[in-house]
Order: structure tokens, then C-alpha cells, then sequence
């Protein structure tokens, strides 16, 4: 599975409600659970695998046993905002401080279509509040701040030279 670059325009997109009882649907997250491996990523939206439907795998450690398959989430933040350094695979290169709450509720769908919720915390906070902005259309460097945005001007256009058709 081939995990698309910024500028790709998916990857801008709100990505749209998906049926688990869909054709493909968890065969789509096995691979995606694989290609996050493969990549050395913690998280993984359908969006970074061309595909704009409502999917994310997350694990804070990065181990396909640990991960968490969310379908068509709900996120609410809460707790105090924390900056980490963040990167993406979308955005090959380029790593920021990024401000983020320190806890998520969250209610998602599992791959057997049972509506599931929890609280997460920490990294696996941070992570799948990452991977709900790609399924939101919003990529990371979207929210750093106006030093860093321009920090990664040249790097943002190069990404652009070299992915644009």
C-alpha cells in the first residue's frame, strides 16, 4: 500500500462516513495496520492511503498488536494542551512542536460494527488526535505555529515540486 504526499489533494479532503459491513473495509485496515508498520509509523489515516473514508489505526508503540482500528470517530479533547514534536508520513521530513490536549474521548466504530468508546491519554492522546485531523482535512502543520509555518516554507515547496503531476 503506497501512503500519499503532501500536496496530494486527499489528503485536504473531509474524508466521508464508511459501513463496516462495507466490501473491503477490513481488508483496507489490515493493510493500513501493515503499512504503518512498515513505514515505522504510530498512526495511519485512510486519507494517507488515498482513501477518503472515515479510518484510522493508531498504537503508541507502533506494534500492530497494540493498535486501535477507528471507524467513523467522535473526538472530544480535554485536559491541558501540551507541545510534543510531531511529524507525519504524508510530510516526509519535517518535524515540529505541536500544541495538543493531553487526553481524548473518544467514540468510534470497530470493524464488527460495534460502536465502542474510551478515554485515551498521553501519546496515544496525541496520535489519534492526528490521525482524526487527517479525516477532518486538516494536516499537522496546520497547526504550528506562525515561526514554525514559516520555518517549513522551503521544505512545503519542495514536497510540492517533487509530488505535484
Amino acid at each position: 500500500m503506497r501512503i500519499v504526499f503532501y500536496p496530494d489533494p486527499v489528503l485536504r479532503q473531509r474524508a466521508r462516513d464508511v459501513d463496516p459491513r462495507a466490501e473491503g473495509v477490513r481488508e483496507l485496515a489490515e493493510e493500513m495496520l501493515r503499512t504503518m508498520k512498515e513505514a515505522s509509523g504510530v498512526g495511519l489515516a485512510a486519507p494517507q492511503v488515498g482513501k477518503g473514508i472515515r479510518i484510522f489505526v493508531a498504537s503508541d508503540t507502533g506494534e500492530i498488536e497494540d493498535a486501535i482500528v477507528c471507524l467513523n470517530p467522535k473526538l472530544e479533547p480535554f485536559g491541558p494542551v501540551m507541545p510534543m514534536e510531531e511529524g507525519c508520513l504524508s510530510v516526509p521530513g519535517v518535524r515540529r512542536e505541536i500544541r495538543r490536549s493531553e487526553n481524548v474521548r473518544l467514540k468510534w466504530t470497530d470493524l464488527e460494527g460495534t460502536p465502542q468508546e474510551g478515554e485515551f491519554h498521553g501519546l496515544l492522546a496525541r496520535i489519534i488526535q492526528h490521525e482524526y485531523d487527517h479525516l477532518e482535512g486538516i494536516l499537522f502543520f496546520e497547526r504550528m505555529s506562525e515561526a514554525d509555518r514559516l520555518s517549513i516554507r522551503d521544505d512545503l515547496r519542495a514536497l510540492e515540486e517533487q509530488y505535484l503531476p
